[in-house]
């Protein structure tokens, strides 16, 4: 079990914590979270580019030249793709770029990747997060205490409106909850700072996992 201080939105620490990541298979997961973010990134992209084939453009009905005597090419169309303003040859079709994985193989990643940002030192488990107002220079403060220039990303257990709107106007900084977390958030984010009843969901989440676990 990996031990994590606990602080408060000061920086200070006023505890300690443990995460259950030591049931872990060593050596495995690190293929299920480059499968995971892949997936999360192909399912982003929206498929919408098209062109047309020679039978969807306009015009070309008619043969634009006779067949011979000319001297040049024979060409029974302006459309052809080897003529301008032509169909497109295996051009792309609107198309689904989604990939599915096992749950098995999202649950491992997942594991996997909380556990090496662990290991890393780039998580904060905060006694709480929460702030009086939506107020950028609450969420500030509470970073510049962490030392966390970089960017982090704010994990709560449940949503809070008023930490969403003190957060948004930061650069590098987003808010998600423990049940929404997924791989790619934590592995693309510097820092995550997990407020502790964040931390017990991400156990949760983790122990379906780790249960399973040869």
């Amino acid at each position: 079990m990996s031990k994590l201080p606990l602080l408060n939105m000061k920086g200070e620490r006023v505890g300690e914590v443990g995460l259950a990541d030591d049931a872990l298979p060593k050596g495995k997961g690190g293929q299920a979270v480059h499968d995971a973010v892949t997936a999360h990134l192909a399912a982003l992209r929206a498929g919408t580019a098209s062109t047309k084939k020679r039978g969807a453009v306009a015009g070309g009905g008619a043969k634009p030249y006779k067949q011979k005597g000319t001297g040049r090419a024979r060409a029974g169309s302006i459309r052809s793709p080897i003529w301008r303003g032509g169909g497109i040859v295996f051009g792309p079709h609107p198309r689904d770029y989604g990939i599915r994985l096992p749950r098995k193989v999202l649950q491992l990643a997942f594991c996997r990747a909380v556990a090496e940002k662990a290991a890393a030192g780039q998580v904060a488990v905060l006694d709480r997060i929460a702030v009086p107002e939506p107020k950028t220079k609450h969420v500030q403060a509470m970073l510049e205490a962490l030392k966390a220039e970089r960017g982090a990303l704010l994990v709560l257990d449940t949503a809070d409106a008023n930490v969403t709107r003190a957060a948004r106007n930061i650069t590098g900084v987003g808010v998600t909850t423990a049940a929404a977390l997924h791989t790619y958030e934590v592995m693309a984010a510097p820092m995550l700072v997990v407020s502790r009843a964040a931390l017990e969901q991400i156990e949760q989440r983790m122990q379906k996992r780790l249960g399973d676990a040869p």
